[in-house]
């Protein structure tokens, strides 16, 4: 992930030291477990934890003549090892280091992931009660539909977010595994004892069974659980544009002081921060396509995952943290505007309560098929001619046969259509 994109801490996890440093840490790990069965000797071992070492330039100067970043590597601490050197790696594979600190650097991802999460969720939670009474009107298919509450709207992005929380912990829990089984996945010239030794000691649990590599199907569980999650923000994004819209203009993100709109109209306050937003949601949706990928590979492994998982897991993790550090400010600091959603509701002229109306003509005994024959053709008065609903309603010969003037002005009431905004607001955990 380019710099413009990345945080310092989620950066650090998948920076090329710290990989290292962990995959360090599994060797020496190793040759420790190795030297309880008696196959390194105590003197060697104390020799490995004190000098162990690696130096980045040096490995990828090794690496330009081996052609192999795990030898290179392997080389490079053995260095610093003297005869000891002869202990390292020793019946291990490449993929037992990749594999396993791939694994460790995933839960140290998920950690700050889950972290941002808990940030949105309290901000969420915040904004969805102080606006739950506040009324606007909901939209389908772009069109005004009924009444409901901003606080309503938040919600449902409350709820997501925690569905999403689950999601991350249990994504969490996948990558929680390391393998050392060596080449195959057999354990033919390394004791399972080593692995289970290892594991627990980098709080992660041994693979139930592997090839040359864990099987893929967990990572892409993870990649595309940041996908699924980045997907939420991206709805949550798109609500706020669709709402800044100026005929709109129901919330607004924040706008700095010093801040720019456009390079050309001085006028503009552009939500563009959402855009970007939403923007960066279309690269995790397509870099856990390529996981999908990264499943089948041949036999017992070949490499062609290999390249792809380089780019998109910590790109993947870089973009979705990033995406939540932009998109916690604009919910924390948002713009909204209870007076405009006023208006809003009004500009159909009350077409938004015509269901109801439906329905109490049903309730006096119209069929149904009937009943909203009436009410549809009241509808398309207003919507040809600009009228006010109630007022054609009013004088409407068919409706006025069941409903009298004063039963038709209790239907058009807002608090109607809000009144069970408590018991939604409960069955989410708001209350």
């Amino acid at each position: 992930m380019i710099e413009r994109y990345t945080l310092s801490k989620m950066g650090n996890v998948w920076s090329e030291k710290h990989k290292m440093e962990i995959m360090l840490k599994i060797e020496v790990l190793a040759c420790e477990a190795m030297c309880k069965l008696g196959l390194i000797p105590k003197a060697s071992m104390e020799k490995i934890k004190k000098n162990a070492k690696f130096d980045i330039d040096e490995v990828k100067r090794l690496e330009e003549k081996t052609k192999h970043d795990m030898v290179a590597f392997i080389n490079n601490v053995g260095q610093s090892l003297g005869p000891e050197a002869r202990y390292l790696h020793m019946g291990l594979t490449s993929s037992d280091l990749l594999d396993t600190s791939l694994s460790v650097q995933c839960v140290e991802a998920s950690d700050l992931l889950l972290a941002d999460i808990k940030k949105l969720l309290t901000i969420l939670r915040k904004k969805a009660r102080k606006y739950k009474d506040t009324p606007c009107i909901a939209r389908t298919h772009g069109v005004h539909a009924e009444p409901t509450t901003f606080g309503l709207k938040i919600a449902v992005w409350y709820d997501e977010m925690k569905r999403n929380q689950e999601r991350m912990l249990q994504a969490k829990e996948m990558m929680r595994y390391g393998k050392l089984s060596g080449s195959v996945g057999t354990y033919a010239n390394v004791d399972p004892f080593v692995e289970e030794f290892v594991c627990e000691k980098l709080q992660l649990k041994p693979a139930n069974i592997a090839t040359q590599i864990i099987s893929r199907d967990q990572h892409c569980q993870f990649i595309t659980t940041l996908a699924l999650i980045g997907c939420t923000l991206n709805k949550i994004a798109t609500e706020i544009r669709l709402l800044q819209k100026t005929e709109v203009l129901e919330v607004e993100e924040p706008f700095f002081k010093g801040q720019i709109g456009s390079s050309a109209m001085p006028h503009k306050r552009n939500p563009v921060t959402c855009e970007r937003i939403s923007g960066m949601s279309r690269l995790l949706r397509a870099n856990a396509q390529a996981a999908f990928e990264n499943i089948s590979l041949w036999h017992e492994r070949d490499i062609s995952h290999s390249s792809v998982e380089r780019i998109i897991l910590p790109d993947s993790a870089v973009a979705l943290n990033y995406m939540f550090h932009k998109l916690i400010p604009i919910i924390d600091g948002l713009l909204v505007y209870p007076k405009h959603m006023i208006e809003n509701l009004s500009k159909t002229n009350g077409l938004i309560y015509s269901q109801r109306v439906l329905l109490e003509l049903m309730k006096k005994g119209v069929e149904r098929e009937v009943a909203y024959d009436i009410i549809q053709r009241c509808a398309m008065q207003v919507w040809n001619e600009s009228s006010n609903f109630k007022d054609i309603l009013y004088r409407d010969r068919k409706v006025r046969k069941y409903l009298k003037p004063e039963e038709i002005d209790l239907f058009f009431n807002i608090k109607y259509y809000t009144r069970h905004a408590d018991k939604v607001f409960k069955r989410v955990g708001l209350k």
